[in-house]
């Protein structure tokens, strides 16, 4: 089943240099709404952080994302398989929420449908249950459409989108932008429980146009298709008792599409040295293997095991392991923080130096 060519995002049909060049045309107008609204409603980061925070008067903020499930809803289909996939809708949304230091409170849904089928639905609204309760959100509304004409799949009259946009609550003097990390500091990371609701193109490509979804191997005991659709972490639970447990948090990092070059979305001047890594879950082995990924592509575009950051100094790093530990969250100290204008990533164990996008060796 191996594929010979090595095999790259682009490849599989994401052009991620073309979608920046389009977000920046994008980011050109909307960009411009940021200065409509001077005091309630202001908006206080600007564009480019995991969240945004708009301004609620009296020190309080509201923090605000947004995020779908991507291509994951193909491998849904191809398994015919639905409850999971509103567990990712909720984690990617709550997981961004919580990197600018607030708590997530509630989500409202879009669903787009080719058929308003009731056991799709029933099923989608199965996995945004179970989401929201590991998040300790609430549901409070959400859109349903009907547009055949507009959405595809790949299982005639299953095919659909889901789209999330959560909130959540942050006092506005506790924001986290990464404004004060300071050389040395620990890079603690949390691991992840696969490949999340990242890089679902590209593993696509190397899979199940070369073999099919329900091939199963031994290394992951469980079918492509089951591992592929396991459901992103959400890490809500340990990362709030990190921040209520009065440690000093510098920044928080969801670790999705771009791998470690996430660790950059901060405010400081700083790079970034991964001295150790443990070993991936084996889909990422897998991944490399059958598609012939280079090590550039793999940290590019998958988060290698790791599924969060949290930047803090040094003394306070164990502190934090055992928090994710009581949560049943293996966490490691993957490395520390550097001065540089620059903003590299150095994973050593890979002998790659990340910037701008890439990765290189």
């Amino acid at each position: 089943m191996k594929v010979q060519e090595s095999v790259t995002y682009t490849k599989a049909g994401v052009d991620t240099a073309k979608v920046d060049i389009g977000l920046n045309r994008l980011l050109a107008h909307v960009g411009r709404s940021l200065t409509f609204r001077t005091d309630i409603g202001s908006v206080k980061l600007g564009i480019g952080y995991f969240a945004n925070v708009i301004d609620l008067g009296q020190g309080s903020g509201l923090a605000v994302s947004t995020d779908g499930v991507g291509t994951k809803i193909l491998i849904a289909q191809m398994m015919d398989k639905y409850d999971t996939v509103g567990i990712d809708c909720i984690a990617m949304n709550v997981n961004d929420i919580l990197c600018v230091g607030a708590e997530p409170i509630s989500l409202v849904d879009y669903i787009a449908l080719c058929e308003p089928d009731p056991e799709l639905l029933e099923e989608l609204g199965k996995g945004l249950l179970k989401g929201a309760e590991l998040a300790n959100i609430t549901i409070s509304g959400g859109e349903l459409a009907i547009v055949k004409d507009m959405v595809k799949g790949v299982r005639k009259n299953r095919e659909f989108d889901l789209v999330g946009t959560a909130i959540g609550t942050v006092s506005l003097d506790k924001v986290i932008v990464g404004a004060n990390i300071q050389e040395n500091d620990a890079i603690v990371g949390l691991s992840s429980n696969g490949i999340h609701s990242n890089g679902l193109s590209l593993a696509r490509h190397i899979f199940l146009k070369t073999g099919a979804i329900d091939e199963y191997f031994e290394v992951l005991e469980k079918t492509i298709g089951a591992e592929l659709l396991a459901p992103t972490h959400i890490y809500v639970p340990e990362i709030m008792e990190m921040l209520k447990s009065n440690l000093d948090i510098k920044a928080l990092m969801h670790i999705t599409g771009d791998g470690f070059l996430n660790l950059t979305r901060v405010k400081s001047e700083v790079g970034f040295v991964i001295d150790y890594l443990p070993e991936a879950p084996p889909i990422f082995t897998l991944l490399q293997k059958h598609g012939n990924v280079t090590d550039e592509e793999m940290f590019r575009v998958y988060n290698m095991g790791i599924g969060f950051c949290v930047i803090l100094p040094e003394q306070e790093a164990e502190t934090a392991i055992e928090i994710a530990g009581r949560h049943k969250v293996d966490a490691f100290r993957l490395g520390y923080v550097v001065k540089d204008p620059d903003k590299k990533v150095i994973i050593k164990p890979a002998k790659l130096c990340g910037q701008k996008g890439q990765f290189y060796k």
